[in-house]
Protein backbone atom coordinates (compact mmCIF):
# COMPACT_ATOMS: atom_id res chain seq x y z
CA UNK A 1 0.00 0.00 0.00
CA UNK A 2 1.15 3.53 -0.72
CA UNK A 3 1.21 6.18 2.01
CA UNK A 4 -1.80 7.86 0.39
CA UNK A 5 -3.75 4.57 0.36
CA UNK A 6 -2.93 3.96 4.01
CA UNK A 7 -4.05 7.44 5.08
CA UNK A 8 -7.27 7.12 3.07
CA UNK A 9 -8.08 3.89 4.94
CA UNK A 10 -8.44 6.05 8.07
CA UNK A 11 -10.99 8.40 6.51
CA UNK A 12 -14.38 8.37 8.21
CA UNK A 13 -17.72 10.12 8.15
CA UNK A 14 -18.17 11.87 11.47
CA UNK A 15 -21.65 11.17 12.86
CA UNK A 16 -23.86 14.23 13.27
CA UNK A 17 -25.03 12.92 16.64
CA UNK A 18 -22.90 10.39 18.52
CA UNK A 19 -25.51 10.08 21.32
CA UNK A 20 -22.92 10.68 24.03
CA UNK A 21 -24.28 9.39 27.35
CA UNK A 22 -22.54 10.31 30.61
CA UNK A 23 -23.05 8.65 34.03
CA UNK A 24 -21.52 10.06 37.27
CA UNK A 25 -19.44 7.56 39.28
CA UNK A 26 -18.39 9.93 42.07
CA UNK A 27 -15.06 11.54 42.91
CA UNK A 28 -15.09 13.55 39.66
CA UNK A 29 -15.20 10.37 37.56
CA UNK A 30 -17.78 9.43 34.92
CA UNK A 31 -18.53 6.47 32.71
CA UNK A 32 -19.74 7.21 29.20
CA UNK A 33 -20.77 5.67 25.92
CA UNK A 34 -21.12 6.99 22.39
CA UNK A 35 -21.86 5.82 18.87
CA UNK A 36 -18.81 5.64 16.63
CA UNK A 37 -18.45 6.31 12.89
CA UNK A 38 -19.85 2.89 11.89
CA UNK A 39 -22.68 2.67 14.44
CA UNK A 40 -20.73 0.59 16.95
CA UNK A 41 -21.27 1.56 20.58
CA UNK A 42 -18.14 2.59 22.50
CA UNK A 43 -17.78 2.65 26.28
CA UNK A 44 -15.21 4.33 28.49
CA UNK A 45 -14.47 6.53 31.48
CA UNK A 46 -13.18 10.02 32.22
CA UNK A 47 -11.68 11.31 35.46
CA UNK A 48 -11.08 14.98 36.15
CA UNK A 49 -8.46 16.41 38.53
CA UNK A 50 -9.62 17.42 41.99
CA UNK A 51 -8.79 21.08 41.32
CA UNK A 52 -11.48 23.11 39.56
CA UNK A 53 -10.32 24.89 36.40
CA UNK A 54 -12.09 26.46 33.41
CA UNK A 55 -10.61 23.76 31.13
CA UNK A 56 -8.23 20.83 31.43
CA UNK A 57 -5.53 19.38 29.22
CA UNK A 58 -6.46 15.84 28.16
CA UNK A 59 -4.57 12.57 28.38
CA UNK A 60 -6.04 9.74 26.32
CA UNK A 61 -4.99 6.36 27.74
CA UNK A 62 -4.93 3.42 25.34
CA UNK A 63 -4.66 -0.09 26.72
CA UNK A 64 -2.58 -3.14 25.88
CA UNK A 65 -3.93 -6.15 24.01
CA UNK A 66 -6.60 -7.96 26.01
CA UNK A 67 -7.02 -5.15 28.56
CA UNK A 68 -10.19 -3.17 29.11
CA UNK A 69 -10.29 0.56 29.77
CA UNK A 70 -10.79 -0.08 33.50
CA UNK A 71 -7.06 -0.81 33.76
CA UNK A 72 -6.41 2.93 33.67
CA UNK A 73 -8.28 3.33 36.96
CA UNK A 74 -7.52 0.25 39.08
CA UNK A 75 -4.38 -1.59 40.24
CA UNK A 76 -6.29 -4.84 39.71
CA UNK A 77 -9.39 -5.81 37.77
CA UNK A 78 -11.47 -8.97 38.12
CA UNK A 79 -8.86 -10.32 40.51
CA UNK A 80 -5.92 -9.80 38.13
CA UNK A 81 -3.24 -7.15 38.78
CA UNK A 82 -2.64 -4.31 36.32
CA UNK A 83 0.91 -5.40 35.52
CA UNK A 84 1.36 -2.60 32.98
CA UNK A 85 0.88 -0.08 35.85
CA UNK A 86 -1.08 2.33 33.64
CA UNK A 87 -3.36 3.12 36.60
CA UNK A 88 -0.36 4.93 38.12
CA UNK A 89 -0.12 7.04 34.96
CA UNK A 90 -3.74 8.13 35.50
CA UNK A 91 -3.00 9.10 39.11
CA UNK A 92 0.10 11.07 38.06
CA UNK A 93 -1.69 12.80 35.19
CA UNK A 94 -4.64 13.78 37.39
CA UNK A 95 -2.27 15.17 39.99
CA UNK A 96 -0.66 17.31 37.29
CA UNK A 97 -4.00 18.68 36.14
CA UNK A 98 -4.90 16.40 33.23
CA UNK A 99 -8.35 14.95 32.60
CA UNK A 100 -7.76 11.29 31.75
CA UNK A 101 -10.01 9.47 29.26
CA UNK A 102 -9.92 5.84 28.10
CA UNK A 103 -12.21 3.64 26.01
CA UNK A 104 -12.31 -0.05 25.14
CA UNK A 105 -10.66 -1.10 21.91
CA UNK A 106 -12.57 -3.19 19.39
CA UNK A 107 -13.03 -6.80 20.61
CA UNK A 108 -12.06 -5.75 24.16
CA UNK A 109 -14.01 -5.35 27.40
CA UNK A 110 -17.74 -5.15 26.78
CA UNK A 111 -17.02 -5.10 23.04
CA UNK A 112 -15.79 -8.70 22.94
CA UNK A 113 -17.18 -10.84 20.13
CA UNK A 114 -17.53 -14.53 21.10
CA UNK A 115 -17.44 -15.44 17.41
CA UNK A 116 -14.10 -13.66 16.95
CA UNK A 117 -11.99 -13.98 20.11
CA UNK A 118 -8.63 -12.25 20.37
CA UNK A 119 -6.87 -15.62 20.35
CA UNK A 120 -8.25 -16.30 16.88
CA UNK A 121 -7.32 -12.83 15.61
CA UNK A 122 -3.74 -13.14 16.88
CA UNK A 123 -3.29 -16.71 15.62
CA UNK A 124 -4.15 -15.56 12.11
CA UNK A 125 -1.81 -12.59 12.43
CA UNK A 126 1.24 -14.60 13.53
CA UNK A 127 0.65 -17.68 11.42
CA UNK A 128 -0.91 -18.37 8.07
CA UNK A 129 -4.36 -16.88 7.76
CA UNK A 130 -6.45 -13.85 6.93
CA UNK A 131 -4.99 -10.84 8.74
CA UNK A 132 -7.99 -8.62 7.96
CA UNK A 133 -9.52 -8.99 11.44
CA UNK A 134 -6.34 -7.75 13.14
CA UNK A 135 -6.02 -4.82 10.75
CA UNK A 136 -9.66 -3.87 11.28
CA UNK A 137 -9.34 -4.14 15.06
CA UNK A 138 -6.48 -1.63 15.14
CA UNK A 139 -7.76 0.65 12.38
CA UNK A 140 -11.30 0.90 13.76
CA UNK A 141 -10.03 1.52 17.29
CA UNK A 142 -7.95 4.39 15.90
CA UNK A 143 -11.11 5.73 14.28
CA UNK A 144 -13.07 5.36 17.54
CA UNK A 145 -10.46 7.59 19.19
CA UNK A 146 -10.72 10.07 16.32
CA UNK A 147 -14.48 10.33 16.92
CA UNK A 148 -13.74 10.79 20.64
CA UNK A 149 -11.27 13.58 19.80
CA UNK A 150 -14.00 15.23 17.71
CA UNK A 151 -16.23 15.18 20.81
CA UNK A 152 -13.46 16.58 23.00
CA UNK A 153 -13.14 19.53 20.62
CA UNK A 154 -16.77 20.49 21.39
CA UNK A 155 -16.38 20.44 25.19
CA UNK A 156 -15.48 23.77 26.81
CA UNK A 157 -14.17 22.04 29.95
CA UNK A 158 -11.57 20.16 27.86
CA UNK A 159 -8.69 21.93 26.12
CA UNK A 160 -8.79 20.81 22.47
CA UNK A 161 -5.41 22.50 21.90
CA UNK A 162 -3.73 20.30 24.54
CA UNK A 163 -4.52 16.67 23.76
CA UNK A 164 -1.93 14.09 24.80
CA UNK A 165 -1.65 10.34 24.20
CA UNK A 166 -0.30 7.46 26.27
CA UNK A 167 -0.44 3.82 25.26
CA UNK A 168 1.05 0.49 26.26
CA UNK A 169 1.84 -2.32 23.75
CA UNK A 170 -1.11 -2.38 21.34
CA UNK A 171 -2.03 0.98 22.83
CA UNK A 172 1.52 2.21 22.06
CA UNK A 173 0.93 1.25 18.44
CA UNK A 174 -2.40 3.10 18.37
CA UNK A 175 -1.02 6.33 19.87
CA UNK A 176 1.67 6.49 17.19
CA UNK A 177 -0.90 5.91 14.45
CA UNK A 178 -3.11 8.63 15.93
CA UNK A 179 -0.20 11.05 16.11
CA UNK A 180 0.23 10.70 12.33
CA UNK A 181 -3.45 11.35 11.64
CA UNK A 182 -4.54 13.99 14.15
CA UNK A 183 -3.48 17.61 14.39
CA UNK A 184 -2.87 19.39 17.70
CA UNK A 185 -1.41 16.36 19.47
CA UNK A 186 1.00 17.69 22.06
CA UNK A 187 2.74 14.87 23.94
CA UNK A 188 2.85 11.20 22.96
CA UNK A 189 4.04 8.43 25.29
CA UNK A 190 4.46 5.13 23.46
CA UNK A 191 5.41 2.22 25.72
CA UNK A 192 6.75 -1.01 24.13
CA UNK A 193 4.95 -0.85 20.76
CA UNK A 194 5.05 -4.14 18.81
CA UNK A 195 6.91 -4.31 15.51
CA UNK A 196 4.75 -5.12 12.47
CA UNK A 197 5.72 -5.40 8.84
CA UNK A 198 3.85 -4.88 5.58
CA UNK A 199 1.73 -8.01 6.00
CA UNK A 200 -0.52 -5.53 7.81
CA UNK A 201 0.66 -2.38 6.05
CA UNK A 202 -2.20 -0.09 7.07
CA UNK A 203 -1.41 -0.50 10.79
CA UNK A 204 2.37 -1.00 10.59
CA UNK A 205 4.07 1.90 12.34
CA UNK A 206 6.99 2.01 9.90
CA UNK A 207 4.60 3.30 7.24
CA UNK A 208 3.19 6.26 9.18
CA UNK A 209 5.42 7.52 11.99
CA UNK A 210 7.55 9.65 9.68
CA UNK A 211 4.41 11.77 9.30
CA UNK A 212 3.70 12.12 13.03
CA UNK A 213 2.47 15.58 14.06
CA UNK A 214 3.34 15.21 17.75
CA UNK A 215 5.07 18.14 19.39
CA UNK A 216 6.88 15.96 21.95
CA UNK A 217 7.32 12.20 21.91
CA UNK A 218 8.65 9.70 24.42
CA UNK A 219 9.31 6.15 23.20
CA UNK A 220 9.88 3.60 25.96
CA UNK A 221 11.20 0.17 24.94
CA UNK A 222 12.84 -2.87 26.54
CA UNK A 223 16.10 -4.49 25.48
CA UNK A 224 14.64 -8.02 25.50
CA UNK A 225 11.10 -7.36 24.28
CA UNK A 226 9.61 -10.44 22.64
CA UNK A 227 7.54 -8.29 20.27
CA UNK A 228 10.25 -5.93 18.97
CA UNK A 229 14.02 -6.27 18.78
CA UNK A 230 16.43 -3.53 19.87
CA UNK A 231 17.27 -2.91 16.21
CA UNK A 232 13.59 -2.61 15.26
CA UNK A 233 13.00 -0.17 18.14
CA UNK A 234 15.97 1.96 17.10
CA UNK A 235 14.69 1.98 13.52
CA UNK A 236 11.26 3.05 14.71
CA UNK A 237 12.67 5.88 16.83
CA UNK A 238 14.73 7.18 13.92
CA UNK A 239 11.66 7.18 11.67
CA UNK A 240 9.41 9.06 14.09
CA UNK A 241 8.80 12.70 13.29
CA UNK A 242 8.35 15.01 16.30
CA UNK A 243 9.49 18.47 17.28
CA UNK A 244 11.20 16.89 20.27
CA UNK A 245 11.67 13.18 20.92
CA UNK A 246 13.37 10.91 23.41
CA UNK A 247 14.02 7.16 23.51
CA UNK A 248 14.31 5.49 26.94
CA UNK A 249 15.41 1.83 26.96
CA UNK A 250 14.86 -0.37 30.02
CA UNK A 251 16.39 -3.75 30.79
CA UNK A 252 13.83 -6.53 30.61
CA UNK A 253 10.97 -7.77 28.49
CA UNK A 254 7.54 -6.57 27.34
CA UNK A 255 6.42 -6.01 30.93
CA UNK A 256 8.36 -2.92 31.90
CA UNK A 257 10.00 -2.60 35.34
CA UNK A 258 8.38 -0.46 38.01
CA UNK A 259 10.83 2.39 37.46
CA UNK A 260 9.48 3.24 34.03
CA UNK A 261 6.64 5.15 35.72
CA UNK A 262 9.14 7.75 36.99
CA UNK A 263 10.17 8.48 33.39
CA UNK A 264 6.52 8.97 32.41
CA UNK A 265 5.93 11.24 35.40
CA UNK A 266 8.81 13.49 34.36
CA UNK A 267 7.47 13.67 30.80
CA UNK A 268 4.05 14.79 32.01
CA UNK A 269 5.37 17.95 33.70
Amino acid sequence: MSYEEIVSSYNYQAPQNIDFYLTPLGNRQFSFSFTSFDGDRVNGQIRYPQTEKPSYPVLLGISAMGRSHERWWWDSYKGRPTITQVNKITDIANSKGYAVIAIDARYHGSRKDPELPLSSIMKKLHYFGDKTAYGNMIRKTVLDYRVLIDWISTQPQLDKTNINLAGYSMGAQIVLLLSALEENIQKVISMVPPYLDNKVAAVALINLVAHSRAKELLLITADSDEYATEEQNRELFELINANSKRHRIFAGNHILPAGYIDTVAGWLQ
